[in-house]
């Protein structure tokens, strides 16, 4: 291969000592994020987790119960909406508490909204299913809302050198709250009365009001910190390359808004009505097709009346661009062609263990293991054993290139998947549940982890908040598709195949990894000089370039911090 202009690393940053780094963890900003963090975790467990084992002690089928989890969708699609987020202030509000602290009070009182209206359902009563939906639906909007904002104060707030330890104490009370929303809602469920063989609405519902109560102190939190310092005018980069301040006028918010809520419109009546429209059927790989089709014409129809209010100047044209073109043609600069590659690996990396979770508490259920085991060692045991895999993921991101330790996660995210089909011939036992439980969700952190440093140096830092958001969306929108399908696929044939399919579709994504690191750079976190540093030679570093991206070197991108 034909050597490339050599790209010179930058200076390795001092490392320090470790009496100082731990003192950082004691920062007030870092404290902030740890319950920040703690109240972004909630949400998450009562749509995934105890809504799926709520519904199906009411006795709900296994295919409804999974399809429940299509309501955090929005984690999926907050892309969209997370420039609106972003750009448009709050009446009054923003004046009183500042543009990020506006923004996260409004999304927790959603929260607590929808957590009250999914508590107001019974779902075993005649049609009530709909309105749980809605309140699920409406927790997922808001909770994904939330970590859009959350993810913009904690960039705001402190500066490069100490955003690492910002996102490990928010990671840490993301996993906090996990544990509190889901083994706490099945203790609380189990002490309010709701068992097995005797279903109890009202347990349920005092759990979510307990949960909603807890989201409360997060609007006080709120109320309570402080609005990080803005030192500079929001810019952007257009296409042309010049570079234009963000539109305040309240006018161009007002028409942005309503171009988003049209578009939206748009995509819910497209998906009633291509719903209502496609073949039924009973087959899982007809269905989970039919359902890409469905979800690809609605997101069509929106993005038809997107542009087409853009072209009638119902929003200008400029800050369209500026809001939703530009970070994307961004990324498509800097990695030309190669910018595919990286989205497939986005987006498929995660489809192992996020599709597998998503049937994992109903499959414990199955296999005869009451919700109090359930809980201590899956909603306990368990995210604690995540917290240590993510640890163990950070310390393997900064000891080894970013790839290979993207590979390590990926092997040990597939692989796991296998034990649950050993506990499916041992129903019953502890010791084997502990045992899958353990390495899966160590297996689960270690891949998380790495995988937020692989993000994080795809991210230009001009369009962070935007392009961070596109990539965590993309990353869970196809597993959680696939996942929705996860019930109708064991009723039609059963746990050890379905346990096998996972593990199954893991193992393309060790190729996508493999291309990845042999024809793209990422970042400054990885080795442009090829595997020098594994030779005997001591990594010559006048060798040639093994590979590179040629549009690194012509970005404006600032240097990077410490990935």
């Amino acid at each position: 291969m034909s050597a490339v202009q050599s790209i010179p690393p930058n200076p390795p940053v001092a490392k320090k000592p470790w009496g100082e780094a731990a003192k950082a963890y004691l920062d007030r900003r870092a404290m902030i994020m740890l319950f920040l963090g703690f109240f972004a975790g909630i949400p998450i467990m009562l749509i995934f987790s105890s809504l799926s084992l709520w519904l199906r002690e009411a006795g709900i089928d296994r295919g409804v119960v999974t399809m429940f989890s299509w309501a955090a969708l929005g984690y999926s699609f907050k892309f969209i909406w997370a420039p609106l987020v972003d750009a448009v202030p709050l009446p009054i509000l923003t004046k009183l508490l500042g543009r990020r602290r506006a923004w996260i009070l409004v999304a927790q009182l959603m929260i607590i909204l929808a957590i009250c209206i999914m508590a107001s359902v019974n779902p075993i009563t005649e049609d009530s299913l709909t309105l749980m939906a809605v309140g699920a639906v409406l927790l997922g909007f808001s909770s994904a809302t939330q970590d859009i904002v959350v993810d913009a104060y904690r960039i705001e707030l402190a500066p490069p050198s100490l955003q690492a330890v910002l996102s490990a104490m928010y990671v840490a009370g993301y996993r906090i709250g996990m544990i509190v929303a889901g083994a706490g809602a099945l203790y609380l469920a189990d002490y309010f009365g709701s068992t097995e063989a005797l279903y109890s609405y009202e347990a349920w519902r005092n759990t979510y009001w307990v949960m909603a109560a807890v989201m409360g102190a997060g609007v006080v939190t709120t109320l309570i910190i402080r609005e990080p310092a803005i030192s500079q005018v929001l810019t952007a980069n257009t296409s042309d390359g010049d570079q234009l301040q963000m539109p305040r006028k309240t006018s161009d918010y007002a028409r942005l808004f309503l171009v988003f809520v049209l578009s939206v419109s748009g995509f819910v009546w497209a998906f009633i009505t291509a719903g209502s429209l496609l073949p039924e059927t009973d087959s899982a790989v007809f269905g989970f097709l039919l359902e890409v089709v469905h979800l690809a014409l609605s997101l069509a129809a929106a993005l038809i009346i997107g542009y087409g209010l853009v072209k009638a100047g119902v929003v200008k044209k400029q800050m369209a661009m500026q809001m939703w073109i530009e970070p994307i043609a961004d990324f498509f600069r800097r990695y030309g062609k190669k910018a595919l590659l990286l989205l497939a690996l986005v987006g498929l990396y995660r489809v192992s263990d996020i599709v597998a979770g998503v049937i994992s508490n109903v499959f414990y259920l199955d296999m005869g293991f009451t919700k109090i085991e359930i809980a201590n060692a899956v909603k306990l045991f368990g995210v604690i054993m995540a917290i240590a895999g993510g640890f163990l993921g950070g310390l393997l991101a900064q000891r080894m290139r970013i790839m290979r330790a993207m590979m390590v996660g990926a092997i040990l995210a597939c692989v796991t998947n296998l034990l649950f089909v050993l506990l499916t011939y041992h129903p019953g036992s502890l010791p084997y549940m502990y045992l899958a439980v353990s390495l899966d969700n160590l297996a689960a952190g270690l891949a998380s982890a790495v995988f937020i440093a692989f993000l994080s140096a795809l991210t230009s830092i001009r369009f962070t908040a935007v392009q961070y958001a596109i990539f965590s969306s993309l990353m869970t929108l196809l597993p959680k598709v696939l996942g929705g399908y996860s019930g109708t696929i064991v009723d039609n044939t059963n746990y050890q195949f379905f346990f096998m399919f996972t593990f199954l579709i893991g193992i393309p994504i060790l190729a996508l990894i493999y291309y990845v690191d042999k024809y793209i750079v990422i970042g400054d976190n990885d080795d442009i000089y090829g595997d020098g540093d594994d030779d005997n030679s001591g990594g010559n570093k006048g060798v040639e370039l093994t590979k590179a991206n040629p549009n690194l070197a012509s970005t404006n991108e600032p240097p990077r911090a410490a990935e």
